[in-house]
């Protein structure tokens, strides 16, 4: 395979807006507020759960970015954190995201702006997730935004209780993103 002649960059300081959320670069700030997403009892089953340590290194680290959403009340209403940051082949991972309080639209107008920055400054060309097999409700929320499914790992992940199950990867292209994203011509 040929190399790629640029990396995907962390930008600094970048605010992105869409009606009443803000995406920014997470803070050490704002770790509490991200852990206390992730242990939101709705999402007990399908949000992987980072101790306070491991944040710290996740967000310290040259190959993640975390982004939180603010509300106009200037609380987290959503995070992400993406990996791949620095990827030769220009992909970048969704290796967690989450909404405070889900079914209110907030993730998919938080997604948006990730994947608006994902594929904008932070130049990539493929943004690509897994989520588990019977989370049909994600699913649906990723492929209303235009990830295809790509494949299914068997029995990927292990859970608490040690049983296994299936993850569904999906992906999305920086040129089917803004396709889905340009204003129509009439």
């Amino acid at each position: 395979m040929g190399e790629a002649t640029s990396t995907c960059p962390q930008p600094a300081r970048l605010v992105m807006t869409q009606s009443c959320l803000t995406l920014r670069p997470a803070t050490l700030a704002d770790i509490g507020a991200v852990m206390a997403i992730e242990r939101s009892p709705d999402y007990e089953r399908y949000v992987a759960r980072s101790d306070e340590e491991e944040h710290r290194a996740m967000l310290g680290s040259a190959t993640h970015a975390y982004r939180v959403g603010v509300g106009e009340s200037g609380a987290v209403e959503a995070f992400a954190v993406l990996r791949g940051l620095g990827d030769p082949h220009l992909n970048l991972y969704l290796k967690r995201i989450a909404v405070a309080r889900p079914g209110q639209g907030v993730g998919a107008a938080f997604l948006s702006l990730v994947l608006d920055e994902a594929f904008g400054p932070m130049g990539a060309e493929r943004f690509h997730l897994d989520c588990f097999a019977d989370n049909l409700r994600a699913q649906r929320a990723y492929a209303k935004l235009g990830f295809t499914r790509d494949g299914v790992l068997r029995k990927a992940y292990r859970q608490a209780d040690g049983t296994r199950t299936d993850l569904v990867m999906m992906a999305i292209l920086k040129a089917e993103w803004e396709e889905r994203s340009s204003p129509v011509v009439i």
